[in-house]
């Protein structure tokens, strides 16, 4: 059988109450009282039960972890980096995959179900209302990765995809190029919404400087080399329309240039590639993609501080927290002029 709380109380010499108190966070209990139930806690293999802590404090420490896109490779880093920042932290993530949802009240019960303590949505496609549903539910929730907006109705931290939009567009013009594209991922996605705007207000400062939009299926290798494929065929020859294109993401970036290798194009000599993230496979020796990074250990780090400041005011003021971007240069674009 488990050793329960009250054998850790009988080898300690004290009440049940004082091993609990002892395992509770916050909880009044002298040093001396703590080692001598430490020590015995220790003795014999005690391990507290979490799970019926929860019926005497209501807090589970559980915290959901809402995305919509598991299959692309950055939510493998950026799942790492959450779960071992909460763990740090003494909470516990529940993972729940959303890649087919739309309606966000089913999630809302779901994890009102596990009685989760607060929700982070990691997500850059999911609309605002998203959150909303979990904050109308009295649930702390924080959007990593969310739209910008300076009067947010839930917590967000994340970057300016307009300015990261611009950034991209000022890199491709000051490489030259007059020809450019923007390749984002789904269309309805605001991260694809905000990135075209700040790089449609940029282009349109430079009137020898033309451009053309797309959009693929989803942000994932295979639409980034089909988009690509379809726009070749669709200009009757084996050559893009742009010289240069701007990848709403790397995994998007990778498959264009998969794509660019089939059609006989010499990347940077004849087509240009910028993507966004730097995911670690962006930087591999045989793909040396040219990138704008996205500052995802600090986003996470700050989502989690947030989240550790509800559980303790769930009233808190919603807040907007912005991280700069960067371009990471290798070797997918042309070098500036001399």
């Amino acid at each position: 059988m488990p050793t329960t709380l009250k054998d850790v109380a009988i080898r300690a010499g004290v009440s049940t109450s004082a091993v609990s108190r002892t395992f509770t966070d916050g909880a009044s209990v002298s040093v001396k009282m703590r080692r001598k139930v430490e020590k015995a806690a220790n003795e014999l293999g005690y391990r507290p039960n979490f799970l019926a802590r929860s019926l005497t404090t209501r807090r589970t420490k559980l915290i959901g972890l809402v995305s919509n896109n598991f299959h692309n490779p950055i939510f493998l880093e950026v799942f790492d980096l959450f779960t071992r920042s909460l763990q740090d932290r003494g909470l516990r993530p529940l993972l729940v995959n959303l890649s087919d949802e739309t309606d966000p009240e089913h999630s809302v019960q779901m994890l009102q179900q596990y009685s989760v303590d607060g929700v982070v949505v990691t997500s850059s496609t999911l609309p605002p209302a998203f959150s909303m549903a979990f904050r109308d539910k009295h649930i702390p929730v924080v959007n990593t990765f969310g739209r910008y907006s300076s009067t947010p109705e839930v917590h967000v931290v994340g970057i300016d995809n307009v300015q990261a939009g611009r950034m991209a567009a000022a890199t491709l013009v000051a490489r030259g190029y007059r020809k450019v594209a923007f390749l984002g991922g789904p269309q309805s996605a605001t991260s694809s919404q905000d990135r075209l705007k700040g790089f449609a207000e940029e282009i349109a400062k430079h009137p020898d400087v033309t451009m053309t939009t797309s959009f693929a299926t989803a942000y994932s290798f295979q639409a980034g080399r089909t988009e690509l494929l379809r726009l070749a065929q669709g200009n009757g020859a084996q050559t893009p329309l742009a010289e240069a294109y701007f990848c709403g993401d790397d995994v998007l970036s990778i498959g264009v240039l998969s794509a660019a290798k089939d059609l006989g194009l010499r990347v940077p000599e004849t087509l240009g590639v910028i993507g966004f993230n730097d995911m670690e496979m962006a930087g591999w020796e045989n793909i040396a993609l040219t990138t704008i990074r996205q500052p995802i250990k600090q986003i996470i780090t700050s989502s989690v501080e947030l989240m550790v400041a509800m559980l303790d005011e769930p009233d808190r003021y919603p807040e907007a927290r912005l991280f700069p971007c960067h371009l990471v240069e290798r070797e997918t674009l042309r070098s500036l002029p001399t």
